[in-house]
């Protein structure tokens, strides 16, 4: 009786073992895994040439989601995209909007840029500009890496706010949190104007 008894509780053991690894581990990584399949990065293109070892492209457009959940797009004007580096597009005018879940609408831009098709980090150079509304910055390099909600804003960085204003050499922005660290290359002091509101 009492072999029987621990053979049913092996049993059951192993069964409820086998539902917490499919319900915890294996289930997750699988809808992770068809959401990312199922992704419509679109590309909207009027002119392909392919020339040598490069494809351009006018008005090129992708349209995706990052974190699972936020709808983003990317646009040029100008774009070609290397042999050896398919993943990467290298762009003329780019634009990058994000749209996230507490209303906030995020718009970048600049005169040259990198998309990667892959991993949705967007490297933006020359004439950055960078609003969500509120907040506006200006700089000549800004790094926005997708999958860490995360912004690395650098070279010549004026950053206007509600509060006030800053000049730094570099900026790090947390999209979530809206908390960005301000460090300078060198020992010179940071350059930040507060005002303060009288309620």
């Amino acid at each position: 009786m009492k072999k029987k008894q621990i053979k049913i509780q092996i049993i059951l053991v192993s069964v409820g073992f086998i539902l917490f690894v499919l319900t915890y581990l294996y289930y997750p990584s699988l809808n992770k895994e068809n959401l990312f399949s199922k992704q419509s990065v679109k590309k909207d293109s009027k002119n392909s040439i392919t020339k040598g070892n490069a494809t351009t492209f006018e008005n090129l457009e992708f349209k995706g989601l990052y974190n699972f959940d936020k709808p983003f797009t990317v646009q040029s004007d100008e774009a070609y995209i290397l042999n050896e580096e398919p993943d990467l597009v290298y762009m003329n005018n780019m634009s990058v909007t994000m749209y996230l879940n507490d209303g906030r609408t995020i718009t970048i831009t600049s005169d040259k840029g990198k998309y990667n098709k892959i991993t949705y980090d967007c490297f933006f150079e020359q004439n950055v500009k960078a609003t969500d509304g509120n907040t506006k910055i200006f700089a000549e390099n800004l790094d926005l890496l997708a999958t860490q909600n995360f912004v690395e804003i650098y070279n010549n960085v004026n950053l206007d706010y509600a509060t006030g204003n800053l000049k730094a050499d570099k900026i790090d922005y947390n999209i979530e949190t809206k908390h960005f660290k301000v460090s300078m290359f060198d020992e010179s002091s940071i350059k930040m104007k507060v005002i303060r509101w009288k309620i």
